[in-house]
């Protein structure tokens, strides 16, 4: 399992050991975290937003070649680090509102109450105002904080959930294997309405309970992710799409075999699905600015969605 706290844990580790291991080569970085070259570049993305001062001095200075990790500013960043009155606001803020959160470990619920108390002794007076202000999660993090802590604890789950394949809610049991983020945040599981592994972006889950029976997931071979969390199939069926230069960014959010460039600025995308249907939310959400153009039956299924919700506008149009 792979969560938010597992990758702070891991970032935080990852710099003590890129300090003391200048040009160290990701294949070994990876091997030593035990996680795959494309999580760490991920790693590697973050760390430059990271720092001694959220106003954007003092960052990490990290990159790679893709062979070579180099960190060319240790020696700025390795001075002591001194609180302002405002930044010790915020960070005593995000951690009491962290340690609030339902399904969190109780051993990290410890160590960020241990952590607020050396911040509040060494802050002085400019803790005081933050006692005042609190955080609300949205419900995102509520169903976060209830997959952990069903995977802490080993435990069934029970999903309301919305399918752009099936374009509805649907109900599943799900034995949860981890929580991955990729982009989005997104639930690995055993479906077992589906019998197969499944994954549930957390945005999309509009009700969430822990049963009492305990998770029993098959036991699988961990998804190599090092792709995405979607890789179709070579034998998949093969969808083209045609958008408009307002349509460009299917390119960038889907896995797809090649885009083609168009006279108008558009592209021709090519990509497979599994289930082509399940694009008929994609080619609603494009309008005028894409098209399905095979295989026919998805193209068609949108058409027709359109042509319904279009009708339900009108007579609602016409009702008021």
């Amino acid at each position: 399992m792979s969560n938010a706290i597992d990758q702070t844990r891991r970032m935080l580790s990852l710099v003590t050991y890129l300090r003391e291991r200048p040009g160290a080569e990701v294949a070994e970085v990876a091997r030593a975290f035990g996680i795959s070259e494309r999580e760490l570049i991920g790693d590697l993305n973050v760390l430059p937003m990271c720092g001694t001062s959220f106003r954007g001095g003092d960052l990490l200075d990290i990159d790679t070649d893709g062979e070579r990790i180099w960190w060319h500013n240790v020696d700025d960043v390795a001075q002591p680090l001194r609180l302002a009155a405002d930044e010790a606001t915020a960070l005593l803020v995000a951690a009491r509102a962290v340690a609030g959160l339902p399904g969190l470990r109780e051993r990290d619920r410890q160590a960020l109450t241990r952590a607020v108390a050396k911040i509040e002794d060494a802050a002085g007076e400019s803790a005081e105002s933050s006692a005042r202000v609190g955080v609300t999660f949205e419900a995102e993090g509520q169903v976060f904080a209830d997959i952990d802590r069903a995977l802490s604890e080993g435990r069934l789950i029970w999903l309301r959930y919305w399918s752009h394949g099936r374009g509805g809610m649907t109900e599943r049991e799900v034995d949860p294997i981890r929580l991955v983020t990729e982009g989005h945040t997104y639930l690995e599981g055993w479906c077992r309405v589906s019998e197969d592994r499944r994954i549930f972006r957390l945005d999309r889950i509009a009700e969430i309970k822990i049963l009492d029976e305990p998770a029993n997931p098959p036991r699988l071979q961990p998804r190599d992710l090092s792709a995405g969390l979607v890789s179709p199939a070579a034998d998949d069926p093969e969808v083209v799409i045609e958008v408009a230069p307002a349509g460009r960014w299917v390119a960038e959010y889907y896995t797809h075999d090649a885009a083609e460039e168009l006279p108008d600025g558009g592209l021709r995308i090519t990509l497979r699905s599994a289930d082509p249907s399940g694009l008929r939310p994609l080619a609603l959400r494009l309008g005028r600015d894409g098209r399905i153009v095979s295989p026919p039956q998805p193209a068609e299924q949108a058409r027709l969605a359109a042509i319904a919700a279009l009708e339900h506008y009108r007579d609602g149009a016409a009702q008021r």
